[in-house]
Parts: C-alpha cells; structure tokens; sequence
C-alpha cells in the first residue's frame, strides 16, 4: 500500500470506532508503522469520524513530526504507540478507543479473565488492565509495558482500551472483539452469571489456536511446554507441581507469576 492509501485506511478506521460507539469527540488515535522510523498517526483534537487524508501526521521513532499539514500535530498519546511498537516489533498498527462495556469494565477495575465463548479466548485468551497512567505522559507507556509481551489487547485503567496487530486491520478486529467480548460479559451477569468454559475446554481451544497458526501474543503460547508440544501448565497456577515439564519448572514458575500478576489475580 501507498502511504495515500494507509491514510486513507487509517481515515476508514477511525469512521468505524466512531460509528460504533467506541469514541466520543475527539477521543482515540490510531496509528500505522511504515519502517522502522516512519509512522503515520491520526491528529490530536480532531474526530475520528470525519478525518480525511490531509489530517493525517507522519512521524518518527521517538513521535517527533516528520510531516504534518498547518493546523495539526499528532495525537499526544503517540508516546504510548511508540512504545508498543519499540518493545513490539511484530506490531505493524496500534488502536487505542474508549468502548463503552470495555472502558467499563477498566473504570470498575475488572479484567477481562473469564472464559464465556470460544471466539474470545482464542482471539484474546483474557485482557488485563494497565494501571492508571496520566494521559500525554510517560505512565501509561510504563504501564502498558508490562503487559505488551504476553497479550495483544489491554485495558487502561479508567481511560479506555488498546489493542495492536500485524495489520491494522488485525488491530481493529482485536478492539471490536475486545468490546463484544465486554458486552457479553456484563450482560450474563446481568442475567445471573455466566457459565464458564472448563480449564479442559479453555485448553483445547488454546491448542486450536497453535494449530491455526495464528499470530501475536496470547496466553496459549506462554507455557514453554506448549510450544514444545507438551501439555500446558501456563494456567494452572502451579498446582500441578511441575509434573508437567520438571525441566522447565523454574521457567514454568516464572511465567505462570507473571501471567497471574498481570491478570491481576
């Protein structure tokens, strides 16, 4: 594609989050990595309902303006871009949008962990929250950081919602799932609770997804022993007492914190 053409994506992106409720005003950026120094990212102060080409800034690995037209500059939240893109290299598009359910479940401090249908888990596996950070500033890139190699999607803590891919597209499709997977989780606990998948089914959807091939971060991809065909151990917590790989326990340990840490449990 055209750098015309990723604009006009990025202009075709941000109609969609608009028209489906996911931003209000101004709010939400977009941005797309075009080499390893040049990006194009969507203005600050503008709806993203009604870009055009011409908005669209272009700038560099530390969010510096490279080209932008008079009377824009970028988003203030490129700082948070640049740094997926920095400790992600596999990250070719960043969307960040306030959903309605998704930003809920961030403002009540709830992380997206249950497992209620097989679409989510095996796009999303789960979704953490970032803790709050002030936006425009350096806390939400620290808070982002620590959740960028374990998941493709994220909360942020009373703000809104991040999501990132190959593709911008991908990206997109990871904060639509990202809402739909939030609605449904609040409406059946409206209706009593939901019922959730078993740790059996949640892992034979996870070794659907290594079977896909699908690409990104994701929980059914942490456990050394998954990636060496073995069975995985990443989510039980310990409780198989390393029976499952006893070589690779002391790695196994160290994952299985860091994924519970990060699922804030």
């Amino acid at each position: 594609m055209t750098e015309y053409e990723i604009k006009k994506q990025i202009c075709e992106i941000g109609k969609r989050i608009y028209d489906h409720g996911m931003v209000a005003s101004n709010d939400g950026n977009i941005s797309v990595k075009i080499n390893d120094n040049e990006f194009l990212c969507t203005p600050t102060g503008v709806s993203k309902g009604f870009m055009t080409p011409e908005y669209i800034c272009k700038v560099d690995a530390n969010g510096k303006v490279i080209q932008a037209n008079e009377g824009f500059k970028p988003s203030s939240e490129i700082k948070m871009h640049m740094r997926v893109y920095k400790e992600r290299p596999d990250v070719k598009a960043v969307v960040h949008a306030h959903p309605l359910y998704a930003t809920s479940f961030a403002i009540a401090g709830i992380p997206l962990t249950e497992p209620i249908m097989p679409e989510a888990v095996i796009a999303l596996g789960c979704v953490p929250i970032a803790e709050y950070g002030t936006p425009s500033t350096e806390e939400i890139p620290d808070a982002v950081s620590k959740y960028l190699q374990y998941y493709d999607a994220v909360l942020l803590a009373n703000h809104g919602a991040l999501s990132f891919s190959d593709s911008l597209l991908n990206a997109y499709h990871k904060m639509e799932s990202l809402e739909f997977y939030a609605q449904l989780l609040y409406q059946s606990k409206m209706l009593g609770g939901p019922k959730q998948l078993s740790d059996s089914q949640v892992q034979r959807l996870y070794e659907i997804r290594r079977q896909f091939g699908l690409k990104g971060k994701h929980p059914a991809d942490l456990c050394p022993n998954a990636k060496a065909g073995k069975p995985s151990c990443h989510s039980c917590g310990g409780s198989c007492g390393g029976s499952c790989g006893s070589d690779d326990s002391d790695l196994i340990a160290e994952i299985t914190k860091k994924v519970l840490a990060a699922m804030g449990k």
